[in-house]
């Protein structure tokens, strides 16, 4: 019987190159290998302030972007987190047996507090705990992630051993599966690449906007002159060189920045051509099927309805485990 992955993406912002090299490349070699689930997860969205009349939108936006970027629906399920109303009663039950003590070290909260420290809310603190609901009632035993949120994967799996062992075996623990893209750093090169930090290229920007942004981007913070020698290794943009440049190419820039043979401003213009060649395509599948609701409200029921299946015949397990039947 073919393993199940779940993972999920929010519909809070532009999916942009962080969302793109750390989860979409990666979701997409794996639905090879996996009866594979992906969820717009709109619920994990609303916990910081966001716009409801542009959400629906968002939404739409976000499954034509994923299937602009590879996802096949024909190998895949795709569905909304909220039209699956037993999501919501897991995590309840979850939460029952989740540590507070837990949810306090995570640290994606700490950050998320700092950030939004107007807005501290329930829904945040509680984010794992639905999280783990998503991953457990589709019996998921895969979730590709990258390295921020292995500690969330970690946090399901104490969960799942907690659940088990106090109603007995009832889910399995699911691992995390890490890409080739472990972090991608913004172009602040300083934090992880974030809607909310605003330090992101967009998978949908016109090829100029790319450029522009790159050409702002901080690269070696000490080679201030053309003339400077510089440091690859601290490079962000090199880094994203990793990604988008052939090998010859790397060892081509990393050898020419060391002497500086090579300015800042070349390496910015050599990427740029590779991220917008890879784009390009993208962007112009997207930009034609956003404006088909009816195709992607049609994938999404179709996934959804399937989704409903299974997680009713989990929740009724779950209910006579805890003897609420």
């Amino acid at each position: 019987m073919e393993k199940r992955l779940f993972s999920g993406i929010q519909p809070s912002g532009d999916i942009h190159l962080g969302n793109y090299l750390g989860a979409l490349k990666n979701w997409v070699a794996l639905t090879k290998e996996y009866d594979s689930i992906f969820s717009v997860v709109d619920y994990h969205a609303i916990t910081i302030p966001y716009d409801p009349s542009v959400m629906q939108q968002k939404i739409l936006d976000a499954v034509a972007v994923c299937i602009a970027a590879g996802l096949d629906p024909n190998n895949c399920t795709l569905f909304i987190q909220s039209t699956v109303p037993e999501h919501t009663e897991l995590a309840w039950i979850l939460g029952t047996v989740t540590r507070m003590g837990d949810l306090e070290r995570m640290t994606q909260y700490k950050q998320k507090s700092q950030q939004f420290n107007q807005n501290i809310n329930l829904g945040l603190f509680a984010y794992p705990v639905l999280q783990a609901a998503d991953i457990v009632i589709y019996k998921a035993e895969a979730v590709p992630v990258g390295e921020d949120q292995v500690q969330h994967i970690e946090l399901t799996r104490e969960i799942v051993r907690k659940f088990n062992a106090t109603f007995g075996d009832t889910f399995p623990e699911p691992q995390a599966v890490l890409g080739k893209a472990r972090r991608i750093l913004g172009l602040d090169g300083q934090a992880k690449m974030s809607k909310s930090m605003g330090n992101t290229i967009s998978l949908t920007e016109p090829a100029q906007v790319i450029q522009m942004k790159l050409n702002k981007a901080v690269t070696d913070p000490a080679r201030i002159r053309r003339t400077d020698p510089g440091n690859p290794e601290i490079c962000n943009i090199f880094s994203l060189h990793q990604y988008f440049s052939s090998e010859d190419e790397i060892n081509h820039i990393s050898f020419e920045c060391r002497r500086a043979g090579i300015g800042c401003i070349d390496c910015k213009k050599i990427l740029g051509e590779h991220i917008i060649a890879e784009l390009s395509p993208i962007n112009e599948t997207y930009q034609t099927m956003r404006h088909d609701h009816d195709y992607l409200r049609q994938i999404l029921e179709t996934g959804s309805q399937r989704c409903r299946t299974i997680a009713q015949e989990t929740m009724a397990t779950v209910r006579e485990k805890i003897g609420l039947r």
